[in-house]
This record gives C-alpha cells, sequence and structure tokens, in this order.
C-alpha cells in the first residue's frame, strides 16, 4: 500500500523487437514474478507479525467472549488467532516496517494513476488487492454481525483509510485513493470467498445427514 510510482516499465534488452502479444506476456510474467518475490518476503514479517497478533488476539477474545457461553469461547480461538496474526501481519507490512518520515505529506487522489504505469506499479496494483483478501474472509469468519457484502466493503473502507491516513501522518506511505479502492475490492473478493466456503459446508452436511437417514 502507498508504493511510489515508478518511472518507465519497458525493458531494456530485446522488448522492442517482440511482438504486441509477445510484449503483453513478457510484461504479465515479469508483473507475476514482482508478486511472488513480494509475497515470498512478507514471509520475513511472521515473526513480527505473530508479535503484534499476540495482544490482539487476547483483546479480540476478552471482548467476543464477553458474556458468552463456554462453547462459543472454544470455537472462537481458531478464527480470532488467525485474524489477530493476519493483523499483525497488516500492520507491519503497511506500518512499522518502513522509515517514519520518508514520504511525509505525500497524497495522490488521482483515479487509476496507478496501473499501466509499468509492471512493477502493476504489481503494486494487484498485491493491494490481495492484501484485503483475507481481511474481508476473516472479519466475516470471526464477527458473524459484520456478515454481508455491503458490510464487507465499509469495514474494508474503514480499515484501508485509516492505514493511509496513518501513512500520510506519520510519512510511512503515500496516501493513494488507488490504494483504497483495490484494498475495498481485495475485501468483497474474500467476503465472496467465505460465502462460497459457507454454501459448500451447508451442502456438505445436507448430503451427511442425508445419507445418516437412509
Amino acid at each position: 500500500m502507498g508504493q511510489r510510482r515508478q518511472g518507465s516499465g519497458c525493458p531494456p534488452i530485446g522488448v522492442g523487437d517482440f511482438g504486441l502479444s509477445e510484449r503483453k506476456r513478457y510484461r504479465s510474467a515479469k508483473m507475476f514474478k514482482y508478486i511472488y518475490e513480494d509475497m515470498i518476503s512478507v514471509l520475513e514479517h511472521l515473526p513480527y507479525g505473530l508479535a503484534l497478533g499476540i495482544p490482539i488476539a487476547l483483546l479480540l477474545l476478552c471482548f467476543m467472549t464477553h458474556g458468552g457461553a463456554q462453547k462459543k469461547r472454544a470455537s472462537s480461538v481458531i478464527p480470532v488467532a488467525v485474524y489477530a496474526l493476519y493483523l499483525g501481519i497488516l500492520l507491519v507490512i503497511t506500518f512499522f516496517s518502513r522509515e517514519s518520515g520518508s514520504t511525509a505529506g505525500t497524497a495522490d487522489l488521482k483515479l487509476f494513476s496507478t496501473w499501466g504505469i509499468n509492471t512493477r506499479n502493476n504489481a503494486y496494483v494487484v498485491e493491494n488487492i490481495l492484501l484485503f483478501i483475507p481481511y474481508g474472509f476473516l472479519l466475516s469468519w470471526v464477527f458473524e454481525w459484520a456478515r454481508g457484502f455491503w458490510k464487507s466493503m465499509w469495514f474494508g473502507a474503514v480499515t484501508s483509510v485509516a492505514v493511509e491516513c496513518l501513512q500520510l501522518v506519520t510519512g510511512r506511505g503515500f496516501f493513494q485513493i488507488d490504494d483504497i479502492l483495490t484494498n475495498i475490492l481485495g475485501s468483497m473478493i474474500g467476503y465472496l470467498i467465505f460465502r462460497i466456503c459457507m454454501v459448500f459446508k451447508l451442502c456438505m452436511s445436507r448430503r451427511m445427514r442425508a445419507g445418516q437417514d437412509t
């Protein structure tokens, strides 16, 4: 989130000799290479995400289980733990892993200004979507009251705006409208994946019951 736009995106060696389709395939392959490398680098943040996730998990469990049944408390542990780990990694990636004050006061309010500049920036756009897919999925998994397509969009927007504003104030990133839009899209995709999983689970449960009755 909030990455600076790069310069010209055409690779310097031999690309001008390719046909249009070959160039598109080359750029797509290079973009996915960037995405793969960035996703692998996320593994470096796992220990820090875990360190942040443990206190977040404890706070969420205290909040969710206040006055709840013991069975509900036990069933909430795994979803909350996964959600807290994700939040910890999200905070490390978007905030704590960056140098404070290096980009203070930088904002890009132009829509769709990131996509199409070069393969590096295209990779950032895809990564911003991927970053919030777990958010939409896990939020619906943990909080029943947060389930819903429009709710997922709303919570994704609020969280993304909060992160972007924090980056703007502290100089740990760039405030970009494109980041917010792609984060919202990722959150909505995550919710749709959650719904598909729930429908699949329901169908499997009905089949098992039907098999037991026969």
